[in-house]
């Protein structure tokens, strides 16, 4: 007989897990069968640790499906912020666009990129803390990692930039002090080049929420310097061209 799958039990035990700052295996959860079951289990989490802010990631499953998650704790300074540490936590230096206007679904033509610059109003310099509640993260199931919120435990959003960053983010300088050390120095880089690769992708997918990419949303949008594990609490200093943005991570 077929164990009936359980998105809140599944919910109450990754809640439990990152307040305890806990991670199990894989073979431990139940696992969601279908992107739908993720999502569900997903919406409970978010409920259940409260976020309330319209802040999101976005990425691609491994069969090139556009996925989505929360961006929790999430907060707005340039400089003085502080986001919890807990062991495994790791650190990506990200851009982030606010829309100015909604990307609706829609059916037919596909967004083009052209697009989904016209509805950015404004492009900030992030940064996205991470760590699972599963221990081998999306690995082994990248469904029971989304529904673990893509792995995320924090973003902290720095200076705006010119809009242009979406286009010219690629190849600038990026240098990363954690702690009085050098974690990142060279260039910008993006997994796929293009900072709106995915952006794109989930304003194309037809499956998404119809509350989704609306004006004011705040979305993030991967990687320019690889995931870097952060081995104790401190102080985290990134430059990205002329830009900077400062804040810690101190013990929970």
């Amino acid at each position: 007989m077929t164990e009936t799958f359980d998105p809140r039990g599944l919910a109450s035990s990754l809640h439990s897990l990152r307040r305890a700052a806990r991670q199990e295996e894989t073979s431990t959860f139940s696992l969601p069968a279908d992107l739908h079951q993720a999502m569900e289990a997903q919406n409970f989490l978010a409920a259940a640790d409260g976020i309330s802010s319209n802040a999101w990631k976005v990425t691609v499953s491994p069969q090139a499906q556009a996925v989505t998650a929360p961006l929790h704790p999430y907060v707005e300074a340039v400089s003085g912020a502080n986001i919890p540490w807990y062991p495994g936590l790791k650190f990506e230096t990200e851009i982030a666009v606010r829309l100015g206007k909604d990307l609706p679904i829609r059916s037919g033509v596909p967004y083009n990129r052209a697009e989904v610059v016209e509805a950015i109003s404004a492009v900030y310099l992030g940064a996205e803390l991470l760590v699972s509640a599963v221990r081998e993260s999306g690995g082994v199931s990248f469904l029971l990692f989304l529904a673990d919120r893509l792995g995320n435990s924090g973003y902290v959003l720095g200076p705006k930039l010119d809009n242009s960053a979406v286009d010219t983010a690629g190849g600038t300088p990026l240098k990363v002090t954690y702690a009085g050390r050098t974690i990142y120095d060279g260039p910008a880089r993006h997994p796929k080049g293009d900072v709106l690769t995915w952006l794109v992708d989930y304003a194309n997918d037809g499956l998404r929420p119809e509350t989704s990419l609306k004006a004011g949303a705040l979305i993030t949008t991967g990687t320019l310097s690889g995931a870097i594990e952060l081995s104790e609490p401190g102080e985290i200093d990134i430059l990205l061209g002329d830009s900077r943005l400062s804040f810690s991570v101190s013990q929970a």
